[in-house]
C-alpha cells in the first residue's frame, strides 16, 4: 500500500526547518506580491518564485525571504529533499515513502506538500524575480 493511501496526520515538528521558502495563500498571495514590488531590484537578486490563481511561493535562503502578515514558511525535508514541508509541521508518515508515492502521482519534483489548503504544488518552474516576472504573475491573476 502506497504511503498516500494510508492515514497520515500533521503534526508539530520538535524543532521548525530553517526556511526556505515563503508561501502565501489568497489575499496574503496579493500582500506578498506588493511586498515584492516595492523592494529594490539588488533585493531580488537570489529569489525566485511561482504563482498559480491563489499561491505565490518565494524561494531563497532564509534572510532574504521577505514577510508580510498571512505567510508562512517551507523548507526541503531532510530525508527526502525532492519534498517541501511547512517548517513547523512534518507529516506522520514515513517521509521518503511519502515523497515517493508523491512523485510518481505528480511525475514532478521538487513538490510542496501544504497542510491548509491541502495541495501539492510543484516546485520546479520557479523564476528569477524580477519585475518582469511580478508583472506577469499580476496578468495572470487579472486574467478571468
Amino acid at each position: 500500500m502506497s504511503a498516500l493511501k494510508q492515514a497520515w496526520r500533521w503534526q508539530p515538528r520538535v524543532q521548525a526547518l530553517e526556511p526556505r521558502a515563503a508561501v502565501a495563500w489568497g489575499e496574503a498571495s496579493r500582500r506578498l506580491h506588493a511586498r515584492l514590488l516595492a523592494l529594490p531590484a539588488g533585493q531580488l537578486a537570489g529569489l525566485q518564485a511561482t504563482a498559480a490563481d491563489d499561491l505565490l511561493v518565494v524561494i531563497g535562503e532564509a534572510d532574504a525571504l521577505p514577510w508580510v502578515d498571512g505567510i508562512d514558511y517551507a523548507a526541503p525535508c531532510e530525508g527526502a529533499p525532492e519534498l517541501w514541508l511547512p517548517t513547523r509541521l512534518c507529516p506522520d508518515a514515513p517521509l521518503d515513502l511519502l515523497a515517493r508515492a508523491l512523485t510518481k502521482r505528480h511525475g514532478r519534483t521538487p513538490l510542496l506538500l501544504w497542510p491548509a489548503p491541502a495541495r501539492t504544488v510543484p516546485l520546479d518552474r520557479q523564476l528569477p524575480l524580477s519585475e518582469g516576472h511580478l508583472a506577469r504573475i499580476a496578468e495572470h491573476w487579472a486574467a478571468p
